[in-house]
């Protein structure tokens, strides 16, 4: 009788790998050796993501906040130096939330920003 090699574990891990690429096209979705590449592929693209998720969230602050500025009569580069000549402390999420959900608080802030220049 032939000895088992990674009788259960084998099979454990290619469960564990088509499960990860459940709802993947064709082959890719059924094939085991065609799901450890997707897997591979998807995990780098997964990476990637992330990268460019936050990447995408910060332009979107600075549209933002670059918007809020304008109706204040202020360009967004001068209220990004005030700010740091201010040393005021707040990130441009928190920035753009201000902006967005508290108008007076930003534009006293606008006004400590102008003072700073």
């Amino acid at each position: 009788m032939p000895r088992a090699r990674k009788g259960a574990a084998r099979h454990q891990a290619k469960k564990r790998i088509l499960k990860a690429v459940k709802g993947h096209r064709g082959s890719a979705g059924r094939l085991y050796r065609l799901a450890k590449e997707a897997v591979v592929r998807a995990g780098v693209n997964a990476r990637i993501g992330r990268k460019l998720k936050k990447r995408d969230f910060r332009k979107l602050w600075i549209i933002r906040i670059n918007a809020a500025c304008k109706q204040r009569g202020i360009r967004y580069s001068e209220f990004v130096n005030g700010c740091k000549k201010a040393n005021i402390q707040l990130n441009r999420k928190m920035l753009s939330e201000i902006a967005i959900a508290d108008p007076a608080g930003f534009d006293s802030i606008v006004e400590i920003v102008k003072k700073a220049i």
